[in-house]
């Protein structure tokens, strides 16, 4: 017996098929290997990168002075003040420390317009702030200075 009748008789195909797709997942990993070894290479060099990375640092608190000086700064539209005075009444429904997705998502049933772009600022004028535990608060003080 020889040719295609051999091949087929000996599992030739299927041990082909398992050659090749070694081959090719061997391959696929070391181009992987070899695109992220600059940044092992830079691990070597500096081991305090490493400690960096897995620290975990908490927000430095900010004094009432700073975020006065915030909330000065910011200028903000009409328009943007009553979507803001819009996110407050959905904060008063949340508890003290709320999740972020909890209000992105109330902000959408509420059809509210742009629900990212008005959260960011409120990131940006510190009127919600993060504690550190994954969940956000509403800084009433800051709220109150901006939109008056």
């Amino acid at each position: 017996m020889y040719g295609l009748e051999a091949i087929n008789a000996g599992n030739g195909w299927a041990i082909s098929v398992v050659g090749v797709t070694v081959v090719f997942t061997g391959l696929v990993l070391l181009s992987l290997i070899i695109s992220q070894l600059h940044k092992v290479l830079a691990l070597w060099e500096d081991p305090s990168k490493l400690k960096q990375l897995f620290s975990r640092k908490k927000p430095e608190p900010v004094s009432p002075e700073e975020e006065a000086a915030i909330a000065a700064r910011a200028v903000l539209t009409g328009n943007q003040k009553e979507v803001i005075g819009q996110y407050a009444l959905l904060v008063r429904t949340l508890e003290d420390h709320f999740s972020l997705t909890r209000l992105l998502h109330l902000a959408q049933i509420s059809g509210l317009k742009d629900p990212y772009q008005h959260l960011n600022i409120l990131f940006k004028t510190r009127i919600i702030l993060p504690d550190g535990d994954g969940f956000f608060t509403w800084n009433k003080e800051v709220f109150d200075k901006t939109v008056d």
